[in-house]
This record gives C-alpha cells, sequence and structure tokens, in this order.
C-alpha cells in the first residue's frame, strides 16, 4: 500500500471520528438547550428540539417529548402518542422510558387495555437499570411494582419476568 493510500485512510478515519464527536456535541448542546426551554417555561423551542432528536431516534429525547405528550406541555395531551414515544425508547433500554410505559400499563393512563403482565416487565427492566443518580425515580418504581404484584397471579408474575429474562434492547441509530 502507498503512503497517498495510508493517508486517505487516516484522513477518513480523522474525519470521521472528528464528524461523529461534533454530531455527540451537538446532541449533547441540543439537549442543553431543550433543557433550559423547558425550564423557562419555553415549551415550543423544548418541543421542536426534542422533536428533533426523537425523530433521529434518541432514546431521551424520545422519552422527554413523550413526558410532555403525556402532561400536555406544549404540546396537546395525548397519552397515546407518549406511550409510542415512551415504547420506542423503552426498547431501547433507557430506564426512565421503560418507567414510564410500564407505569401507564399498570395503572390504565391512556394506553387501553391495561396490561400488568407487560407493565411488571417494563417496571422490572427500569428498577435494574436506573442509577443512583435516579433514586426517587427507582424508590416510585420499586412502589409501583409491588402495587402491580399485589394484583397479580404467580403465573402472570412467572410470564412477567420471563419476558424480563428474554428481553433484548433495539440498538439506537
Amino acid at each position: 500500500m502507498n503512503i497517498f493510500k495510508l493517508l486517505a485512510i487516516a484522513a477518513t478515519l480523522f474525519f470521521g471520528a472528528a464528524l461523529g464527536s461534533a454530531s455527540a456535541q451537538t446532541l449533547e448542546a441540543d439537549m442543553r438547550a431543550a433543557a433550559g426551554a423547558y425550564e423557562r417555561k419555553d415549551m415550543a423551542t423544548a418541543a421542536r428540539i426534542w422533536k428533533v432528536w426523537a425523530n433521529k431516534g434518541d432514546p431521551e429525547a424520545e422519552t422527554l417529548l413523550g413526558a410532555m405528550y403525556w402532561s400536555g406541555d406544549g404540546v396537546r395531551r395525548d397519552h397515546k402518542e407518549a406511550a409510542r414515544l415512551y415504547l420506542l425508547a423503552a426498547n431501547k433500554g433507557y430506564a426512565r422510558a421503560q418507567n414510564d410505559i410500564g407505569f401507564m400499563l399498570a395503572f390504565g393512563e391512556g394506553v387501553p387495555p391495561r396490561d400488568d403482565v407487560e407493565a411488571y416487565k417494563w417496571l422490572t427492566l427500569a428498577i435494574t437499570r436506573y442509577t443512583a443518580k435516579n433514586q426517587d425515580r427507582l424508590d416510585q418504581a420499586i412502589k409501583d411494582k409491588a402495587t402491580l404484584a399485589k394484583r397479580m397471579t404467580p403465573t402472570q408474575i412467572g410470564e412477567a419476568e420471563r419476558r424480563v429474562r428474554m428481553w433484548k434492547p433495539t440498538k439506537t441509530p
């Protein structure tokens, strides 16, 4: 291989890594900007930014936009859209989305019919993925799962636990 081919390969690798890094920096900057807009009650800006990244498949953006649809903050209240977005992110392994879709399924929040087995699965997965920085959400997920388990049969719990063991996250783009 001659020197020009090596230089071309090195340049391709370097600029590819730089572009990937720039994309990650753009995502991070945009997510910070959207969160800041949300905190300032500029819901239109937050929703616009999160929609862009949700459409690109980012699980955090999908979850945060889903939360806006769930509550009706800055967008029309639409629990079906919230559930759709939560499920996209939950399938990628995003703990908050797993918790949110589990809650919706367990307590009939906009996604009829209620599905205790799927709810238990999602809450269990969320509990295993939350980190210490999300202790409040973790504690609530544990309480929600305990409440849910009280109304489930051992067969239903066994099926939910089987689904947890079989679950594999989908890849993010």
